[in-house]
């Protein structure tokens, strides 16, 4: 697949831990959802242990990161806590293992302060600005309750954060333990996505901006109705390819480790300009964002997946938009109808 070899040929069962480097750890976290696991990582720092991204904030999680405590990390402490993005599987966990060892967390600034914003949605009704959005793109009057009804429950998935952090920021250089890490950012799957690349080990964990089968998730959300992150996501895609070599061992937030990193981003992108080309052909006519589900994805769309598959649809309109190639219209009932120019 894209030229990619795989570096293990098997994976720690969920909840258990394996050594992959003198001074890293694997620990795979399970996950309630379609996608049942998330990989984490350990990285020896002198007497303690700085932990990349936490797993969902459940108890579950607290089990497997209790008996990880007691067993591969010998008793020691965590010494700083590292979280590429906001989203919950990687953050969820990330404020109680904060408060339970007193340390720092570290974040870019965009993920946690949005991901600060987030939390406060839980307990409140979902604003009048969120519903039109969805409603815009075509949501049925019952594909709009269920919308009001699971609203906010990203902070339902989330332990309190810090009241402060500590700021990542692109191209910044830390000493973990033994090696020299960096800061490297992406954008488009969340605002200011953080990787850390090492060159003295060729490690890249890469979170959710590299991933060696399936693409992440590119959306447009009500907060930011305008917005164009499909064109963030490909551009951080190529310049991470120009930072980054080809023989790099890539550590992703899901599936597996692997090598062939270029091609792999490579395909990410032209898997992406594929579907913008069948989405022009397919606005020959005027269509809604939820008509183009049959174009841009390959199974049908279940009604716990609306909102993403939504998000991203809107995803690859805008970028067309963006590029002319699209007009948008709303009609008298509030409805976007897109079409090609």
């Amino acid at each position: 697949m894209c030229g990619i070899t795989y570096e293990f040929d098997s994976r720690p069962a969920n909840g258990e831990t394996r050594q992959i480097a003198e001074d890293l750890y694997w620990l795979r976290m399970p996950l309630p959802f379609s996608l049942e696991h998330i990989n984490l990582w350990l990285l020896e720092d002198g007497d303690g242990w700085i932990v990349v991204d936490t797993g969902i904030g459940s108890e579950t999680s607290k089990g497997v990161w209790k008996q990880t405590f007691e067993g591969p990390m010998a008793g020691r402490p965590v010494t700083h806590v590292i979280v590429t993005h906001l989203h919950p599987d990687h953050v969820g966990c990330a404020g109680w293992l904060a408060h339970e060892f007193h340390v720092d967390l570290w974040m870019s600034r965009e993920e946690y302060m949005l991901c600060r914003i987030l939390v406060q949605d839980t307990g409140r009704d979902a604003p009048p600005e969120a519903v039109g959005f969805y409603a815009a793109a075509g949501f049925t009057p019952e594909q709009l309750d269920r919308y009001r009804t699971n609203f906010g429950q990203f902070g339902k998935m989330v332990t309190r954060l810090p009241e402060s952090y500590k700021r990542l920021k692109d191209g910044e250089h830390y000493r973990f333990g033994e090696h020299h890490w960096e800061i490297m950012i992406g954008r488009g799957h969340s605002p200011e996505h953080a990787c850390l690349y090492c060159a003295d080990c060729n490690l890249l964990l890469s979170g959710d901006q590299v991933l060696p089968t399936i693409s992440s998730n590119v959306s447009v959300w009500p907060t930011e109705p305008k917005a164009n992150p499909l064109r963030d996501w490909i551009d951080s895609l190529r310049h991470l390819k120009a930072r980054i070599p080809e023989d790099v061992l890539v550590l992703p937030a899901h599936g597996m480790p692997f090598r062939g990193a270029h091609g792999r981003m490579d395909a990410l992108v032209d898997e992406h300009v594929e579907k913008l080309d069948k989405l022009l052909d397919f606005c020959s006519e005027p269509r809604r964002a939820v008509d183009t589900f049959s174009t841009l994805y390959r199974a049908p769309i279940r009604a716990d997946s609306m909102i993403m598959a939504t998000g991203e649809a809107l995803a690859h309109l805008h970028y067309l938009i963006d590029e002319a190639a699209v007009i948008a219209e709303s009609d008298s009932d509030g409805i976007i109808w897109y079409q090609r120019n």
